[in-house]
């Protein structure tokens, strides 16, 4: 059976998160965490609480599952929206700053 949970709109570009990502992917969730806890990295606190969030729903729809169990499926990196800013430059002229978001998905599966 498949639990899985999302994060949209996080403030990170989808090329830093997919880093982070490929570590976790197809890992047993107790070794990734652990990864998502030591990698300095600034995508792996909100894809930690991501994988905690899909352990919970994994414990909320099946009350005699265990958390050791559970393998990372998949986890895809998409690209949001992205906010457009603009800096003042030197004769009155203007450069856009492109800030951009993801959205993340992350699949449990039994092993």
């Amino acid at each position: 059976m498949e639990f899985q949970a999302s994060l949209r709109y996080l403030r990170a570009s989808p090329r830093k998160v997919r880093a982070v990502a490929d570590l976790i992917r197809g890992k047993g969730v107790e070794d990734a965490l652990n990864v998502l806890k030591f990698t300095r990295r600034s995508a792996c606190g909100p894809l930690l609480k991501l994988v905690n969030s899909a352990v919970a729903n994994a414990s909320q729809k099946n009350k005699k599952l265990d958390a050791d169990s559970l393998v990372v499926k998949s986890i895809r990196v998409d690209q949001g929206p992205t906010l457009r800013r603009f800096l003042t430059r030197s004769m009155g002229r203007a450069n856009r700053i492109n800030k951009k978001t993801s959205h993340v998905t992350v699949v449990l599966e039994e092993k």
